[in-house]
């Protein structure tokens, strides 16, 4: 699959707020107040966004969306939930829709997410809008707010009798995890009543059908690409993917929809990896996101060509960066456009002529959501976004205009600042010939004394198309304060440095990354400040891969923990939700070729694992189709049969990562504690644990 959505840069920033004391700890990760999805008024005077705090009780993570005034500062809770999401506002600005789970009605017993609609002149609470028996994944107002357009999945048939056992179904290029074919998704549109208290609601008109879909999103990733309306009401562009299966989603062309008769179009004649295509103001112009030359290890682009269709000028060339979103400012002239730059995550306005981008100023904070930007552009050029910051997991800001200095509008995780909050640096070192030097984080420990040496833990990021930055991290914070210097470097195939660099992993997964990784410990040594007999390696996904390279590639390790790792491309060839689409990162199927079949076999850790010495603790999810729980099974197998200390911890659930808090919460302490086992830790850390004993000195 897309090396972009491959795997995730593990951050549980979501997991809580302190208590207080003077070192982050992880039972204070229970309630960090988390931001997202802000959206700026037509008007201009308001901002509404998403708030979520945690419920231990319930084991989940309340959603609300609250609104701002950006002259009175005051905020309040709009919608009364405790599920809600996705807010849009009509264009009128008299309207909000937002997505929650619906009243269950007829003879369905899932609850399923619906459109609500709520007032904004704040006349009456929200009104379920539809009643669609699958979730409605996503919504857009068609321009004159007398309508709205969603997109959803396909009902499943229901069978009766004996027939309800024939549950057979073909297998496609999906993961090994479905239980049944995927239901393809497909657009609709209802008309908004005329009243909202009105007793009965419109009935909506399926406007695509087929067996080809629109993009289904499976996280960790950026969302599906959002429906687009015309700017006079006749047609959506919208993005098509031939089957619904995971491993096709690589084949997504860009199509136009009229509304009137159903018909649609491609736009261009590209053939795949085009998406998330957005409508200028004036209506003339599209941008869209295409990865450079058509190939999926390359850093994605804007291209921008006009409203009727044609081949896209690749806009952001001189700028040379993975591009996460676009958004059009106003005037139709440039873009707001997002992606990492060294170790921050950088906004930039980009000219649509292609003229080079002027970074927007945002200080040190790091406006951007995994593979994504959590912003809105208001009607006179004004940017809201959700951010974070070294000490400040997560924020609502707000630029008057892109020359403007920001301004923090939310202060819900201002009592991260009584916290003992480690410092952080940048570093730099000579790695890919001819390339970029590679850079990294370095978070020093809690109470750190320059001329000591400290024991030196390493925190990989997944993707690989990712990368490290200088901010909140709650694993780096909760690292250093057991007294351990934290380095998260950033290696070939990261997507901070340009194209060149990021390319640079095709058909070279481990071997390359792993050097600049070992080159930048090499730095870290040089500075005196490494305690070089305890160095542990650790990361999740494909941080989790560059784990288990490591540990058959160096024996420098005291101790490692392998999270939900790659340890073998075979198997993320067949069973993983990517599956074919891997082909693309070796030069194509293992299947048809005896030199490219040894080549997945020569980049897969698990090849390397007799060499293994190192104590490790492997986590994963028992039904992560991202990357399956097999390869941990491989792994495990491995280490035990040749007689290393290793522990494997399975969680019952579903998904790359669990989402619920408190299994978040146990994988924070098992990672600290396992790394605590084999590591000297501070006075008053929290790594050493009943449940982990620590060695006893001879």
């Amino acid at each position: 699959m897309k090396f972009r959505a491959l795997c995730f840069a593990l951050s549980l920033a979501i997991l809580g707020l302190p208590s207080f004391a003077a070192r982050l700890r992880v039972k204070d990760l229970n309630n960090i107040v988390r931001i997202s999805d802000p959206q700026i008024s037509p008007d201009g005077n308001s901002v509404v966004f998403v708030v979520a705090h945690t419920d231990l009780k319930k084991d989940r993570y309340d959603s609300e969306i609250a609104i701002i005034n950006l002259a009175t500062r005051h905020m309040h809770i709009l919608s009364r939930r405790q599920d809600a999401s996705f807010p849009r506002w009509s264009p009128n600005g008299k309207t909000l829709a937002f997505l929650a789970v619906g009243h269950k009605t007829g003879k369905s017993k899932q609850p399923t997410l619906q459109i609500f609609l709520l007032p904004m002149d704040h006349s009456g609470d929200s009104v379920q809008l539809t009643h669609s028996p699958t979730d409605v994944e996503q919504l857009s107002w068609r321009p004159d707010s007398k309508a709205i357009a969603y997109v959803a999945q396909n009902k499943r048939p229901k069978r009766k009798g004996e027939a309800k056992f024939l549950d057979a179904f073909q297998v496609g290029d999906n993961d090994f995890l479905k239980r049944s074919s995927t239901m393809p998704a497909h657009i609709w549109l209802i008309d908004l009543p005329y009243s909202l208290g009105a007793a009965t609601m419109p009935k909506p008109k399926r406007l695509t059908s087929g067996s080809w879909s629109l993009p289904i999103s499976m996280p960790p990733g950026p969302p599906a690409s959002p429906l687009q309306w015309s700017r006079d009401g006749k047609s959506i562009y919208f993005v098509k993917v031939p089957t619904p299966d995971s491993g096709d989603m690589e084949q997504s062309t860009i199509q136009v929809l009229n509304v009137a008769t159903g018909k649609f179009h491609p736009f261009n004649s590209d053939k795949k990896l085009d998406g998330f295509p957005v409508i200028s103001p004036g209506g003339s112009q599209i941008a869209y996101l295409r990865n450079l030359h058509g190939e999926s290890w390359n850093e994605l682009a804007v291209h921008v060509a006009p409203a009727s269709g044609g081949e896209g000028n690749n806009i952001t060339s001189t700028l040379d960066r993975d591009i996460f979103r676009e958004i059009w400012m106003p005037g139709s002239k440039s873009l707001l456009v997002s992606g990492h730059n060294a170790t921050s995550a950088a906004l930039w306005i980009q000219p649509a002529d292609g003229a080079p981008a002027q970074r927007v100023n945002t200080g040190d904070i790091n406006p951007s959501e995994f593979f994504w930007l959590d912003a809105s552009v208001g009607p006179h050029g004004a940017i809201a976004f959700a951010g974070s910051a070294s000490n400040d997991p997560n924020e609502l800001y707000y630029l008057s205009s892109p020359r403007a200095t920001p301004v923090q509008l939310t202060h819900l995780n201002s009592e991260f600042s009584k916290l003992n909050i480690a410092k952080q640096k940048t570093i730099t070192w000579p790695s890919l010939k001819g390339g970029p030097m590679s850079d990294g984080v370095l978070t020093y420990p809690i109470d750190y004394q320059p001329g000591k040496k400290y024991p030196l833990v390493l925190y990989i990021h997944g993707g690989p198309t990712y990368a490290s930055l200088q901010t909140w991290t709650s694993f780096s914070q909760l690292f250093a304060a057991q007294g351990w210097l934290v380095f998260e470097p950033n290696y070939r195939g990261s997507d901070n440095l340009g194209n060149t660099y990021q390319a640079a992993i095709w058909n070279d997964a481990g071997q390359g990354p792993g050097e600049d990784v070992m080159a930048g410990i090499a730095k870290l040594e040089k500075m005196g400040i490494v305690n070089e007999k305890n160095i542990a390696v650790s990361g999740w996904s494909y941080g989790g891969f560059m784990t288990s390279w490591l540990l058959g590639h160096s024996t420098i390790w005291k101790a490692s923990v392998d999270g939900a790792a790659v340890n073998n491309w075979l198997d993320m060839y067949n069973l993983s939700d990517g599956n074919v689409s891997v082909a693309d990162n070796f030069g194509g199927s293992p299947y048809t070729s005896t030199k490219r079949m040894q080549a997945y076999i020569d980049q897969s850790p698990i090849h390397y694992v007799a060499r293994v010495r190192t104590p490790t603790l492997i986590m994963s999810d028992v039904s992560d189709y991202r990357v399956v729980p097999t390869e941990s099974y491989e792994f495990y197998h491995a280490l035990k049969d040749n007689h290393v200390p290793v522990r494997f911890i399975a969680y019952p659930v579903y998904g790359h990562f669990p989402s619920d808090p408190i299994r978040r919460a146990d994988i924070a302490e098992r990672w600290i504690h396992w790394l605590g086992k084999y590591l000297p830790t501070a006075p008053g850390a929290e790594a050493k644990d009943p449940m982990y004993p620590a060695k006893t000195k001879k």
